[in-house]
């Protein structure tokens, strides 16, 4: 009677077993197709062993835990090649609105820049045309009309590239504040589910199992916008710390356990918490970053340059002498000028236009020498703040631009690769195998379908053991 009695808990139990098994193995099919979430299995155990006449015996099998299949190495690393992937989108984003800015294209397989009629290049070659046609007709009126709209349009055009390169940066600024400001809910959430899952799990460990899918979707979020490193925290049941490392390399913790202990801060020219800047290893605050002091500012410098180099140029083959209200660009300290400021003289005008320094009405020497300009070959060692002409100077701009642009698409395109292949890595682990659930749900149904087999025949016995035996 007592062992009939034994076998009927033990059934009972391993029935429970398998109906849980069962019910997970449901829940994994259900979420097949969410990316977020990690298969789970239920872990058996032995129930133990007592000590009968007959000798020990098994008190049978039960469901320990239900665990969740997590590579914890992989994802970290995923987390890191999120980081840098999304680092260089934000840089190759920004080098593509650059070089839309520009208004011009690069030709791949000649490398040659050409503008099909608009942007800088066009307008500097129109510029020397204009003067070549006013030195072959210094006293036509159309001609001087002519020359003075397309210096006005090139100076506007130098001006109005540098704006628009100066708003990306400044829409820069503006997304890696909001950014900032979304790392920060996301370390609120990830101490609340921290909490959560310390609740969740004090009394057993691991089985805050979709606490746990929220948080891993959480720190990718995360990783995103800013590279990040965790580790189990201290505090135990479940929860992890969240932290960054400052310029030094020292560690700066952004969450403990359930607490965000530094909040994250752009100050307009470092990533600060806790008082220190941030090492930044991947986010798109770091491509930001990189692209607005990088490619952007490079361009805006380059650009800076070559009207620096062309007020010089033009001025002086235009008024020789230096005489003060004769220059053709206005030029109050020739270290001053900047693409934002380039400008016409204020003193010229059409009656003011000279093509000749005092000579007769049919002179041109002036315009002459300023459209020769053209062609001429400038050097920083001799003196000079270009390279080259100034056609083939802003061509190296635009193609150096494009370069950065070649190579953060290339390096974009490794890293996604990198990327894939790590998520894939994380999913055979991870991820729900329609084939696999299949083959668990029958074993499963096997065995519940076992259990009650046998629960069926022992009750049987019992029935006869209680209701028949000694009767008739």
């Amino acid at each position: 009677m007592a062992g009939l009695l034994d076998s009927l808990t033990r059934t009972a139990t391993a029935l429970n077993a398998h109906s849980l098994a069962l019910n997970v193995t449901s829940n994994n099919i259900a979420n097949v197709n969410n990316d977020n979430y990690a298969r789970q299995r239920v872990i058996y155990g032995s129930r133990g062993t007592v000590q009968t006449s007959q000798g020990a015996q098994s008190m049978g099998v039960e469901a320990k835990s239900v665990q969740q299949i997590r590579d914890a190495l992989l994802d970290r690393q995923l987390l890191r090649e999120v980081g840098l992937r999304s680092a260089l989108q934000s840089q190759y984003d920004a080098c593509t609105r650059a070089e839309a800015v520009l208004g011009e294209s690069i030709d791949r397989t000649s490398d040659v820049t050409t503008s099909g009629g608009s942007g800088l290049s066009s307008a500097l070659s129109e510029f020397f045309n204009a003067f070549t046609s006013y030195a072959a007709s210094p006293t036509d009126q159309g001609e001087k009309l002519n020359l003075l709209e397309v210096a006005d349009i090139l100076a506007g055009q130098i001006r109005q590239t540098d704006q628009r390169l100066g708003q990306i940066q400044t829409d820069l600024d503006a997304s890696i504040h909001q950014d900032a400001g979304e790392v920060n809910d996301l370390l609120a959430s990830l101490a609340t589910l921290n909490a959560q899952i310390s609740r969740f799990e004090m009394n057993a460990p691991g089985s805050a199992v979709d606490l746990r899918d929220q948080r891993q979707q959480a720190l990718e979020s995360l990783s995103e916008l800013i590279g990040v490193e965790t580790r189990e925290s201290s505090a135990g049941n479940g929860q992890i710390d969240i932290f960054v490392r400052d310029t030094g390399g020292a560690e700066i913790t952004l969450v403990s356990a359930g607490t965000v202990v530094a909040p994250v801060v752009f100050n307009g020219t470092d990533v600060v918490a806790a008082g220190s800047a941030v090492a930044l290893t991947g986010g798109a605050i770091k491509g930001s970053l990189a692209a607005r002091d990088g490619s952007v500012q490079t361009l805006r410098d380059n650009l800076d340059t070559l009207a620096s180099q062309l007020v010089k140029s033009v001025n002086e083959a235009y008024n020789p002498a230096g005489t003060a209200g004769y220059d053709f660009f206005f030029d109050p300290d020739p270290a001053a000028v900047t693409a934002a400021t380039i400008a016409l003289d204020g003193n010229l005008s059409i009656e003011t236009l000279r093509a000749t320094d005092g000579g007769a009405a049919g002179d041109n020497e002036l315009a002459s020498a300023v459209a020769a300009l053209a062609d001429k070959t400038f050097s920083t060692s001799a003196g000079d703040a270009i390279n080259g002409t100034f056609t083939g100077y802003f061509t190296g701009v635009v193609s150096a631009m494009g370069q950065a642009k070649k190579s953060a698409s290339s390096r974009l395109t490794d890293q996604s690769t990198i990327e894939t292949l790590v998520r894939e890595q994380r999913d055979s682990v991870s991820a729900v195998s329609l084939d696999e659930e299949v083959v668990n749900m029958t074993k499963y149904q096997r065995a519940f379908q076992a259990s009650s087999r046998v629960m069926t025949i022992i009750d049987d016995l019992l029935d006869t053991v209680i209701n028949r035996l000694g009767v008739g």
